[in-house]
């Protein structure tokens, strides 16, 4: 996507979430939207244009440090639900309780009793919040063996981006099979009919971003709404289901 109509349609994008977030508040909506992917996969960025001119009391990024031992020693969920929206706000998680399923499951941070205990019980939670009527969206951003590789070079070489470089960014390329094995069962196991999972192919970050807005609008209903920015592509952003992977949608 060139940079013109980029910052074209981001512009109309964002007019649209602001629109959005004002039906939100009016009308006392919680709102959960959940960012999930590989490593460079470009969570930090869409959140970013996401929120970028929403109103910063009603809408928030929680993205979520190294459990403390009382974490450790709580219920699992228990990290996170302080963190729900209440009436009038929309939450985004820049990772998210799914930390479980990948990055904890691959690196060993949690035995697999823990990890077998969060694929039993991630299907109940999720329901009581729909059932509690949380507007809520699983979004799982993935990318490339290969334009992930780039995206860490470029993190090394840029002295503005050292922050996004970690130990556990290190281990991504080695361990890609297995972080893609996590996923797919993750996919699988948890894309329920009541919080199905959304896959955006984010090789290109301008064209991802701008189909997750579109993506993410055209399924809300707000004054305003104008269909016809909304219509998103295909091939760049679709529910999941196994034909993903015949579409590169989902690298292997």
């Amino acid at each position: 996507m060139n940079k013109n109509r980029y910052k074209k349609e981001l512009y109309e994008l964002q007019v649209q979430l602001v629109k959005f977030q004002k039906y939100v508040i009016e009308e006392n909506l919680q709102v959960c939207v959940i960012f999930e992917g590989r490593d460079a996969s470009g969570k930090d960025g869409t959140i970013k244009r996401f929120t970028e001119h929403l109103s910063p009391r009603e809408a928030r990024t929680v993205a979520l440090g190294k459990p403390s031992d009382r974490d450790k020693s709580a219920w699992y969920f228990q990290r996170f639900t302080p963190y729900l929206p209440v009436q009038g706000e929309i939450t985004f998680f820049n990772r998210s309780w799914y930390n479980r399923a990948g990055v904890e499951k691959v690196m060993g941070f949690c035995t697999k009793d823990e990890y077998k205990r969060f694929m039993e019980e991630v299907g109940n939670f999720e329901q009581m919040l729909t059932h509690s009527n949380i507007i809520f969206f699983k979004y799982y951003l993935d990318i490339s063996k290969t334009e992930q590789k780039e995206r860490f070079v470029d993190r090394k070489k840029d002295p503005l981006k050292q922050w996004k470089l970690s130990p556990i960014d290190a281990q991504a390329q080695n361990k890609w099979e297995d972080y893609s094995k996590a996923r797919d069962e993750m996919l699988s196991k948890t894309s329920f009919v009541y919080a199905p999972w959304y896959i955006i192919h984010t090789d290109d970050k301008k064209t991802a971003r701008i189909n997750a807005m579109k993506h993410f609008l055209s399924h809300n209903d707000y004054p305003g709404k104008d269909e016809k920015l909304l219509v998103y592509e295909h091939d760049v952003i679709c529910e999941f289901d196994p034909v993903c992977y015949a579409k590169s949608l989902i690298a292997l």
